[in-house]
C-alpha cells in the first residue's frame, strides 16, 4: 500500500517540508515502482470487522474539513470485497454535515482505533450514498444484526489507500466489555493466586515491574518492563536478551530467555515479545494467561551472544516468525547509525507477523515481507536474497530451525565466508 498512500498523501508541500526536516529520503521510495492494486488483506479485514467505532473526515464546499465519530455494534463496518467497505448510517441529530459534504466531494478518510492493542488504521477512499430507493439489497447487507436504531442510508466506500500507524503514542483504553472480560478472567484464576500473584518476583538481581502489555500479532504479546524502584536499567545493544522466571502450574519454577526488541544504551524500559507456543512446558502459555500489569519479576544483566558488527559493512537481516525480536532491535540500531541494511521477514500470514506495521513505517524501503500461506503473496527466495547481497555484507539469521538450516546451507553453497554469518535459534 505504500505507493497508493504516497500518491494521495505526499503533496508538493508535504515533500517540500519532508526535505526541510531531512526525512524526504526515508519516504521517497514509497513512490517508486508500479501502481498497486489496492486490496485489503485478511489482517485488515479482521481488524475492520472487530471495530465498534471510527473517526471520519469529509470536505465541505468551503474547503473546511469536518471530522465526525461513527459508532455501532462491533462488526457494523461491513467488508463487501477486497477493496470496498460500507456501513449503515443511523438517524442522528439531523445536521447532515457529512452527508452534505459527500454530495459535493466524495473523498473520505477514516481512522479506526484499537486502543487496548494500540493499533490504528487509516483509510482513504471515495464514498457513495445509497438508500432503500437506490439499492435496497446492498443496504440490507450493511444492516447490523442487532441494530435497533433506524437506518437512513448506507455509505459505501471504495478504498483507494490505507496505512497503519506506529503505536508509540497511542494510550491504551478499555471498554466496559474489555474490563468485564478481564475481571472474569481474574476471578476464574483466583484459586491460582498463590502461584500467579502480583508479587511473584524470582531471585535475580534486577527487580522489574510489568507496566504495559499489548498484542502485536496473533499469539504474540509484547511486555514492557521497568525498574520496580524507578531506577535506570542497565543498557544493552541490539541482539541482547534477558532471562525471566516463570512459575509453572505445578508450582515448579523454570526460566526463559527473550530478546530485547528495542536497543537502549541506558535507562530502559525493557521490552520483550512472547509467542504462545502451546508447548514449551507451558511457560509461554503461563506468561500469556497470567502475567499482568503490576506484576513483579526479576532478571539479571542483559547478555548478548548475537552482536551486531560495529563497522560500516552492510547488513542483511533474515527473520522468521518470532525470530524478528532481536532483528527488530538491529533494524533500529542500523537506522540510528545511518548504516546500509536490508530486512527480509517471513511468516505464514501477516496477522502472525509481529511488529509488521512498525517496521513498515520505520523504513519500508529497507524492509521486505513474505507470507508463505497468504494468497498471491511472494515467498522468501533465500538463494536470490543471499546471492544479490552487497559485497562484504554481514548476515544475521534468526527464526525456526528449518529457516536457519536452509539459510546457513545456502550461504555455504554460495561460498559466503563463515565469519560473515551470524545466527540465533530459539530452540
Amino acid at each position: 500500500m505504500a505507493k497508493a498512500f504516497a500518491n494521495i498523501s505526499f503533496t508538493p508541500k508535504v515533500k517540500e517540508f519532508q526535505t526541510k526536516m531531512s526525512s524526504r529520503d526515508n519516504y521517497q521510495n514509497f513512490e517508486l515502482g508500479e501502481n498497486e492494486v489496492v486490496a485489503l488483506s485478511e489482517f485488515e479485514k479482521q481488524f475492520i470487522g472487530e471495530r465498534d467505532s471510527f473517526y471520519q473526515a469529509t470536505i465541505a464546499e468551503n474547503g473546511w474539513p469536518y471530522v465526525q465519530h461513527r459508532g455501532g455494534p462491533a462488526g457494523f463496518i461491513k467488508i463487501l470485497d477486497d477493496h470496498t467497505i460500507g456501513y449503515a448510517d443511523f438517524t442522528g441529530n439531523r445536521q447532515y454535515l457529512s452527508v452534505g459534504n459527500l454530495l459535493g466531494d466524495d473523498r473520505i478518510s477514516l481512522i479506526l482505533m484499537d486502543y487496548p492493542r494500540r493499533q490504528r488504521l487509516k483509510i482513504w477512499g471515495r464514498a457513495r450514498l445509497i438508500d432503500e430507493l437506490t439499492d435496497s439489497n446492498l443496504l440490507a447487507q450493511l444492516e447490523p444484526e442487532d441494530s435497533r436504531a433506524p437506518i437512513e442510508r448506507g455509505v459505501v466506500i471504495t478504498v483507494e489507500a490505507f496505512d497503519w500507524n506506529c503505536p508509540k503514542y497511542i494510550t491504551p483504553r478499555y471498554t466496559q466489555s474489555d474490563v468485564n472480560k478481564l475481571l472474569a478472567e481474574a476471578k476464574s484464576s483466583s484459586d491460582k493466586k498463590a502461584i500467579y500473584g502480583y508479587k511473584y518476583a524470582g531471585n535475580a538481581a534486577i527487580p522489574l515491574t510489568i507496566t504495559d502489555i499489548r498484542q502485536v500479532a496473533k499469539n504474540i504479546r509484547a511486555y514492557e518492563l521497568t525498574h520496580s524502584h524507578g531506577l535506570d536499567l542497565p543498557g544493552y545493544e541490539a541482539g541482547s536478551h534477558i532471562t525471566v522466571p516463570v512459575m509453572l502450574p505445578d508450582g515448579s519454577e523454570t526460566s526463559r530467555s527473550y530478546s530485547l526488541i528495542s536497543p537502549h544504551k541506558n535507562t530502559g524500559p525493557y521490552i520483550i515479545a512472547v509467542k504462545n507456543e502451546g508447548h514449551d512446558q507451558g511457560a509461554s502459555k503461563v506468561i500469556h494467561q497470567h502475567w499482568q500489569v503490576g506484576m513483579e519479576i526479576t532478571t539479571d544483566q542483559p547478555k548478548n551472544y548475537f552482536s551486531l558488527h560495529k563497522d560500516n559493512r552492510p547488513a542483511v537481516l533474515i527473520a522468521g516468525g518470532i525470530g524478528i525480536t532481536p532483528i527488530k532491535a538491529m533494524v533500529e540500531e542500523l537506522l540510528s547509525r545511518n548504516s546500509s541494511f536490508e530486512l527480509h521477514y517471513t511468516a505464514k500470514l501477516s496477522s502472525e507477523m509481529a511488529f509488521y506495521r512498525e517496521l513498515l513505517e520505520s523504513g519500508s524501503e529497507y524492509c521486505h515481507f513474505y507470507f508463505s500461506q497468504q494468497t498471491n503473496s511472494q515467498r522468501l527466495d533465500l538463494k536470490k536474497v543471499l546471492s544479490k547481497a552487497p559485497e562484504q555484507a554481514v548476515f544475521y539469521f534468526c527464526g525456526p530451525k528449518n529457516l536457519l538450516d536452509a539459510s546457513i546451507r545456502m550461504a555455504n553453497e554460495l561460498g559466503i565466508e563463515r565469519e560473515r554469518i551470524h545466527f540465533e535459534s530459539f530452540q
